[in-house]
């Protein structure tokens, strides 16, 4: 079973990534949270840092583009293939108020006149094959049945589906019905992704959908890191890799950005891995109120020898 890790902005950054393939197994593709170019034709810091070669080294990393421009999307897929990266994906699924606004992510899903001139185009003089992450509508799954006609005409490399809305953001049940009918639209490689955070999980989504060519997990994946693995047939996690796990990011945090930094973004780690223990509530509230290394180092300490690992880890809301 191929497993793909989702990008998660503020999450699954290039130091996450190399640490995660270094530490575990059973990942088939890591996407990279989305770039978006602009008019002046250039990637910022942030962009680079996230899609610069050396970053992604050794590591099956997949460039996400999140565009409403034709030309903008060609240039930096041009520029992602000169870099050495064989695929890049389409972003029509991020939710933000602040993406949306601008017809953007799955702002692009309510303005089909402008996604489908936009599909025209990218599809017609990409230099570089174009899977595409999709939501299923911006307010109602009764959108889906048109947007779905729409891409079963491009040769679309991939179509990785999230059955939810705009509306619903990450909450609420999916729709999974609805990723049925691609089955009979689509040429290409499905994926599936929405909710999968247990091995039960993605093996009976498996089982329903066997033809499925690969399952997506986000937050499943960073609350129990060895999720991939298991799924390949290997062993559960253990908390000494829990532990070797958190103390590379923290480390390598540490060695490139400011403290505050480098907490705030184990705080969005640790939100999902915390959920690996028994009771992690409080241990979590520590850790989240904590503004200094050492406050912070102290919460991690007792979470990791107050609290029992979990025997099947998963994630859930804190």
């Amino acid at each position: 079973m191929r497993i793909c890790f989702a990008p998660m902005e503020g999450v699954t950054d290039a130091i996450f990534r190399r640490a995660h393939h270094d530490l575990f197994t059973g990942v088939h593709k890591y996407y990279i949270p989305f770039v978006s170019p602009t008019q002046n034709m250039f990637f910022t810091p942030r962009d680079l840092s996230h899609i610069a070669p050396e970053n992604n080294q050794g590591i099956p990393a997949i460039p996400q583009i999140m565009a409403k421009n034709a030309e903008y999307f060609l240039w930096a897929a041009g520029v992602l293939r000169d870099m050495g990266y064989s695929e890049v994906n389409l972003n029509l699924g991020c939710p933000s108020g602040t993406v949306t606004a601008k017809n953007k992510g799955s702002g692009l899903l309510r303005q089909l006149d402008i996604l489908r001139p936009f599909l025209d185009e990218i599809y017609k003089k990409t230099p570089i094959p174009i899977s595409i992450k999709t939501r299923i509508g911006f307010e109602s799954p009764e959108e889906w049945p048109a947007l779905l006609q729409m891409f079963s005409e491009y040769p679309v490399y991939e179509l990785i589906i999230h059955p939810r809305t705009r509306t619903q953001f990450y909450k609420g049940t999916p729709y999974r019905e609805a990723y049925a009918p691609a089955f009979e639209k689509m040429r290409c490689p499905l994926i599936y992704n929405g909710d999968l955070t247990t091995e039960e999980d993605c093996r009976a989504l498996m089982a329903e959908y066997p033809n499925t060519s690969a399952l997506m997990l986000g937050r499943g994946l960073v609350a129990n890191p060895a999720l991939a693995r298991q799924m390949d047939g290997g062993p559960k996690l253990a908390l000494s890799e829990i532990v070797a796990f958190h103390d590379r990011l923290w480390r390598e945090y540490l060695e490139r950005y400011h403290a505050s930094f480098a907490i705030g973004r184990m705080r969005n780690v640790m939100l999902h891995l915390t959920c690996c223990f028994e009771s992690p509530e409080k241990a979590f509230k520590a850790i989240r109120k904590s503004t200094t290394a050492p406050a912070y180092l102290d919460a991690v300490r007792r979470l990791f020898e107050n609290h029992a690992l979990l025997e099947h880890p998963h994630y859930f809301p804190l």
